[in-house]
């Protein structure tokens, strides 16, 4: 069995740092280890399968940017534990470094205030290192060497994404994407007609299984017939689904009695998306068939499972309609659920296998959800979620992006049992100005990206059944929050 260990300083930390449990450990080739996380006192240690080297991830509290998911440089286990701010930094300096060698190679300039922190980093780092002797020192220069990093991280992300919009003509040329919203159940109103069609060219129609047929044999199509009529009336476009939700809860409660007859739930599987395809044909030319078949938790089934059914049901899809373009959506696309041990597979291999089994995905749509529990991704630094993109774009597909942040926290009446918002991890408390704050850093990075063909945010409203609490643009009264504006400010600049 393979094991690192780790200590923290302050001891105290270890209080208030609850995120501690969810650190993991992956390989150079970006796999995730089963991980099981054991602490002691101000010591931590990981226990893996495998003794390899690999690198530990984990929150870490950070003055100014939160709590984001942070890595250390690639580890040899050893039984002398590792300061674990000293390798964090270590870690962070050496990705901001190896970012920005890649961006200049393609022509990319620093900025006098990058090159100011990301000097202070590496400065606070060496003397941190010096001093492991004195572990208290050393974590508290080291801790301040993350912060000066972190900075660093998010200047030149900026640097690169201000010269990438320039590029594109930006503000003055239309962004190169659809950029849309998921309509969920709501009915058409007439504040759609400024609230909606001022921000947005594109919608989602929330055709889920459980949606249209929560009962076996009676379907409920009125509201999404009258979102189709809409939306074609306002020449928005439309992406249906996704029509087959493999997460917990995911699927009608009628077909756990089919849960290990896996031939009969193919064919359930394969007459509701024949059904919801015929039914739209030539009105709806782009269908997300599968959400979150990666990750999986729908009546228990098995990752082998999954994968059949994903494939079925995308063989049946192309069927149906031969000029229709056909994606399925990954959550938690950094694979950090790895790390429980019920995956063999990362998100970027599930892909990969239906790819290599000759089904053919005109995209693949990403959902980026920050900030819920117990499933969704933990903040992280938007050189991270650049990193995260070009790794995706290796598949040379579109991408879509699916994009989800509270506006507050506790309860949420019509949101998903199974969710609840998380502790806060942003650099600053849930709010409304927080969501649009996050949507302002976020939007531009994706703009920049050309792999990136939509952008779309997870609800339009929080007063109707949704899975993410509290991340509507509109709240349950139906006014807008700040998010919707600055969406709007974001695409003219």
């Amino acid at each position: 069995m393979g094991v690192m260990r780790f200590l923290v300083h302050p001891a105290n930390l270890m209080n208030e740092w609850p995120e501690a449990h969810r650190g993991y450990v992956h390989g150079s080739d970006g796999r995730v280890f089963p991980t099981r996380i054991e602490i002691s006192d101000n010591l931590i240690t990981c226990r893996r399968q495998f003794s390899e080297s690999g690198k530990f991830h984990v929150p870490w509290p950070v003055a100014g940017f939160g709590r984001p998911v942070l890595g250390t440089a690639s580890l040899r286990e050893r039984e002398e534990p590792y300061l674990l701010p000293v390798e964090l930094a270590r870690g962070t300096i050496c990705f901001v470094r190896n970012q920005l060698a890649y961006w200049q190679s393609g022509g990319l300039t620093s900025t006098a205030e990058f090159d100011d922190a990301y000097k202070q980093a590496h400065t606070l780092f060496g003397q941190a290192a010096s001093l492991q002797d004195q572990p208290e020192e050393a974590c508290r220069l080291a801790n301040e060497a993350i912060a000066k990093a972190c900075l660093a991280s998010k200047l030149l992300t900026n640097v690169f994404v201000e010269k990438k919009l320039a590029l594109a003509g930006y503000p003055d040329s239309p962004p190169p994407f659809s950029l849309g919203c998921n309509l969920g159940l709501a009915e058409p109103t007439p504040q759609w007609d400024k609230a909606f069609l001022d921000t947005f060219n594109a919608a989602e129609i929330a055709l889920g299984w459980t949606n249209v047929e929560s009962e076996e044999g009676t379907y409920h199509w009125d509201v999404f017939d009258q979102q189709v009529e809409w939306c074609q009336q306002n020449r928005v476009l439309m992406r249906g689904g996704p029509l087959l939700d493999l997460s917990t809860g995911g699927l009608p409660e009628w077909l756990r009695q089919w849960s290990h007859d896996v031939l009969n739930l193919q064919s359930f599987v394969c007459d509701y998306v024949e059904t919801a395809i015929s039914r739209y044909v030539g009105r709806i030319r782009t269908w997300e068939v599968v959400a979150r078949g990666n990750t999986g938790g729908a009546l228990g089934l098995s990752e082998e499972n999954r994968l059949a059914l994903v494939a079925k049901a995308m063989e049946v899809a192309a069927r149906v309609d031969q000029n229709s373009l056909l994606m399925i959506r990954v959550d938690q696309p950094w694979g950090e659920y790895q790390a429980r041990g019920q995956h063999r597979l990362s998100p970027f291999q599930f892909v990969d296998a239906l790819t290599r089994c000759g089904i053919a995905l005109s995209a693949v749509n990403l959902e980026i959800a920050i900030g819920f529990r117990p499933t969704g991704s933990p903040s992280r630094a938007l050189l991270e979620f650049s990193w995260l993109i070009d790794r995706w774009s290796m598949l040379k597909l579109p991408l879509h992006i699916t994009l989800a942040f509270p506006s507050q926290a506790g309860p949420d009446p019509h949101a998903h049992a199974d969710l609840e918002v998380d502790n806060p991890c942003w650099r600053d408390e849930w709010s409304d100005a927080a969501q649009a704050e996050w949507l302002d850093e976020i939007l531009p990075l994706m703009m920049a990206k050309k792999s990136v063909a939509a952008v779309y945010w997870a609800h339009l409203t929080d007063a109707v059944t949704h899975r993410f609490p509290h991340s509507g643009l509109l709240r349950p009264d139906g006014s807008p929050k700040p998010v919707l504006e600055h969406f709007q400010i974001g695409l003219k600049g």
